[in-house]
């Protein structure tokens, strides 16, 4: 058992965690980023959502809108030519390479100062009244505690806010949005073009039907490099909290894999395609939320509103995958440019000194929807990982003012103009 103490603890090292580490180390603070894989990334480098989505508006001449991090991300990744400009399929997004990702994550935290420990799970949390005062991590040595002043919760699932005692819920009343299997294949020349409307014809043409397969359209991305073709094809109605209903999932997606082969096979120049890879984890969309002091709403978007504790700016649309029939919708806000999110939805609301980002942000339906995607996840990551390195130095009353100066300092974006 171990007993270092740290000013700040980050749990989950994917966009957001790696975003809330570097803020928070390079704001003074010495911070801990505990990471369950072996590798930095999450999604990205871990269930083949190899897309940064809401890094740019969706206007008709699109503008970056996340800075910071989030920037110096896609700057390392297009000096090593492993990212592709903008692309557009209902919304703007770039396509990475997994493996680059992977050395610039690494390369980012060693320069800001993170310590990383990978391979860990959080599987414990205590609290003295209302605030967190140490996590209990596993790996292949047995159990450590480690303690902090602040924490910040980025695991996607809410392992640390549920095992804190922090407020949470699942999903928005009755709605959960859809996961789904990102899957690889290889064999595919660069020169042929693979779109939607292709793999909708493949699908009908070997009349693979809802008892075989879940959906029938997806983007379908190409990868630098490799020009491996990923889908988000395969997907699932399961509880990511339960390792049954996980499992259940992981293997008929799987299952399904292997049928959207034969199918992408029919399509002219794709004949000797290949399934590089399934996952490795199944992409999950939305788990658990923390329960935050004021809820980032879809009605915030379409009125424009302002917020006083504005510490990011948002440009993805409203992307939901239905569980009851497998559809998806996109709805945008008007003219397709950025909107504000508030420091408020990323602070618990009974525990000062714990806060979230990524997907675990408070929002409903349709606003937890728009701003759970990477690129926007680095930017709340960026917002949580700087406010949590000031309550961990000055006190559990948290500073809008000094958390915004400190955030333009490190080249966050916070205004639509």
């Amino acid at each position: 058992m171990s007993h270092e103490k740290y000013d700040v603890i980050v749990a989950g090292g994917g966009s957001a965690g790696v975003a809330a580490a570097m803020a928070s180390a390079e704001a003074g603070a010495r911070t801990l980023l505990i990471e369950k894989y072996n590798c930095l990334g999450g999604a990205s480098t871990m269930r083949s959502v190899n897309t940064y989505c809401g890094m740019y508006t969706l206007e008709d001449k699109p503008k970056i809108i996340v800075g910071g991090v989030g920037a110096r991300v896609l700057s390392e990744l297009t000096q090593l030519n492993a990212v592709t400009g903008p692309h557009r399929h209902r919304g703007v997004y770039v396509v990475f390479d997994p493996e680059t990702v992977k050395m610039v994550l690494d390369k980012l935290c060693q320069q800001a100062g993170v310590e990383v420990m990978l391979g860990c799970f959080v599987t414990g949390a205590k609290r003295q009244e209302n605030r967190v005062t140490s996590v209990l991590v596993a790996d292949h040595g047995g159990q450590q505690t480690f303690h902090a002043a602040a924490f910040v919760d980025c695991t996607g699932d809410g392992d640390l806010l549920f095992q804190s005692g922090a407020e949470t819920r699942y999903g928005n009343d009755e709605h959960v949005n859809l996961g789904s299997l990102g899957t690889r294949f290889g064999g595919i020349p660069a020169s042929v073009v693979v779109a939607q409307p292709d793999i909708v014809s493949a699908v009908k043409r070997l009349k693979l039907d809802k008892g075989q397969v879940t959906k029938d359209r997806s983007v379908a991305t190409r990868l630098p490099f490799s020009h491996d073709l990923v889908c988000y094809l395969a997907s699932a109605d399961y509880d990511p909290r339960d390792a049954g209903s996980m499992t259940a999932a992981e293997q008929d997606g799987r299952r399904q894999a292997w049928l959207y082969l034969d199918a992408i096979r029919t399509i002219p120049g794709c004949e000797g395609a290949y399934l590089v890879s399934t996952g490795p984890e199944f992409g999950t969309r939305e788990s658990r939320h923390l329960q935050s002091k004021r809820m980032f709403l879809w009605t915030d978007v379409i009125d424009g509103h302002k917020f006083d504790d504005c510490i990011a700016l948002g440009a993805w649309g409203a992307e939901w995958h239905s569980r009851e029939d497998y559809s998806s919708s996109f709805d945008i806000q008007p003219g397709g440019s950025a909107y504000q999110i508030p420091m408020s939805c990323l602070m618990s609301r009974n525990t000062p000194n714990l806060f979230a980002a990524g997907r675990l942000a408070d929002g409903d339906r349709l606003g937890g929807a728009a701003i759970r995607v990477m690129g926007t996840a680095f930017a709340t990551g960026q917002a949580s990982g700087a406010a949590a390195a000031q309550v961990a130095e000055h006190g559990d009353v948290l500073s809008i003012d000094m958390l915004r100066k400190t955030l333009i300092s490190q080249g966050a974006i916070l205004k639509t103009d």
